[in-house]
């Protein structure tokens, strides 16, 4: 039966990997056939044709390996500066300039006359910046969609003001998980006899709405005498005790510890569903930490390149899709979770992962959508001088001038992406 889950989870994600593909992908086309671009293909996956059918002049279809999507918009590139789209240019004899010229002559070698104005780079920059910033927009949707069924429609684990358990003894955070000791100090909470199912009602005359509230205001307290009023079996009982200073994980940032005052109590936890505004808050603490991501992913590639040859793989790194999928199946399975705990593993892991598509898209790089972007608001600045200065309208911006960056970023993604396989299969993150 627990083989059966995992590979239930693993199948799960997978199709929602690859709808999460297909539907940036119809991010970029359904504008870019709005504003009467000529699109001829729209394919999810890479490699061999699976199946593919046409409706119009478009071709759909699937390909072999269902690790991306793209969508084939006529005239992506302009023809080089005074020459004819139709003519073959001359063999050139350095490589990134053969490479370029090559890249021309494959975009212009279908088009006819009837399609001239229908290529891309004639649209205007606006226009162009819609079509391109549709893709990762789309993954940004799906993200708040499944945020907003998690938090909002099942509801998350909160911890609430009743106590759940009284710690024994206190101490840090750098020890916890280890049995307590005779020498080990005895908590504040099991000084004052806090029992399990006791609710915090006021702490040092403070009235308590929320756990986070009690606890900042316990951590603040440092070894000061504090009056507790807890509610116990219908009454109210009052205790004064003063609170154990220790070192514990900051609230704001919890790579780093801080002395604060401990009382020594467990909160119960109890599943809560949230407001719109939680799923914004959610959205956009994650964006934050997808950024931080993405700006030290190099240094995080050599952490993964040491654990694929046996050093201790971080919890917190990068996985491929292959380490993705063995998360989706333990989601499934570890722990003996109900259905809908199952439901909400899944869906919040794929809402992370479109989060992480909309912005690694965003980086203003070629092959990545950011790299297009980027050229359609530079041509909105170039434009937009010349016109407030008198000057005649500027060529459109030649993105084919950056293909030889688009070579090396697509070489170093390949890169990563073998590295990141193959540490997932010998050295994968685990969440058990």
């Amino acid at each position: 039966m627990t083989a059966l889950l995992y590979t239930l989870g693993v199948v799960v994600f997978a199709v929602g990997v690859i709808a999460s593909i297909a539907l940036h992908e119809v991010g970029h086309m359904w504008p870019a056939k709005k504003f009467g671009v000529k699109v001829t293909q729209y394919f999810v996956g890479f490699g061999r044709t699976v199946w593919s059918t046409k409706r119009g002049e478009t071709e759909y279809g699937f390909k072999a390996i269902p690790l991306g999507g793209y969508v084939k918009l006529v005239g992506m590139l302009p023809p080089a500066k005074g020459q004819d789209p139709h003519e073959v240019r001359d063999t050139n004899t350095g490589l990134f300039t053969q490479l370029v010229a090559d890249a021309r002559d494959a975009e212009y070698e279908h088009v006819s006359d009837a399609d001239m104005d229908r290529l891309f780079y004639r649209r205007p920059w606006w226009q162009k910046l819609i079509v391109m910033t549709g893709g990762p927009f789309m993954n940004l949707v799906i993200a708040f969609v499944l945020f907003t069924i998690v938090l909002m429609g099942f509801g998350v684990l909160q911890p609430t003001t009743t106590v759940a358990q009284v710690s024994d003894c206190a101490i840090s955070d750098a020890e916890a998980g280890r049995a307590c000791t005779d020498e080990d100090p005895e908590t504040p909470a099991s000084k004052a006899g806090l029992q399990e199912g006791d609710r915090f009602v006021s702490f040092d005359g403070t009235a308590i709405t929320s756990w986070d509230q009690l606890s900042r205001l316990i951590r603040k307290n440092g070894d000061r005498d504090a009056t507790i009023v807890v509610e116990r079996d219908g009454r109210e009982v009052s205790r004064t005790v003063p609170t154990t200073v220790i070192a514990r994980a900051s609230l704001d940032d919890p790579t780093s510890t801080e002395k604060v005052g401990f009382l020594g109590v467990v909160p119960q936890q109890e599943t809560q569903r949230q407001d719109v505004g939680a799923v914004f808050t959610t959205m956009g603490s994650q964006l934050k930490a997808t950024g931080l991501a993405i700006w030290h992913l190099p240094n995080r590639m050599v952490e993964v390149t040491k654990a694929a040859f046996g050093a201790e793989r971080p919890e917190d790194g990068p996985v491929s899709v292959v380490g993705a999928s063995r998360v989706a199946g333990e989601i499934a399975t570890v722990g003996d979770p109900t259905w809908a705990q199952r439901a909400v593993g899944l869906m919040s892991l794929l809402a992370s992962l479109n989060l992480f598509l909309f912005a690694f898209n965003l980086v203003p790089l070629l092959p990545l959508d950011g790299g297009h972007i980027a050229g359609a608001l530079w041509e909105a600045v170039k434009r937009g001088w010349a016109r407030l200065r008198g000057l005649p309208t500027p060529d459109p911006v030649d993105v084919a001038r950056m293909l030889p960056v688009a070579y090396a970023v697509g070489g170093i993604l390949m890169i990563m992406s073998v590295i990141l396989i193959y540490a997932d299969i010998v050295n994968p993150v685990r969440l058990s």
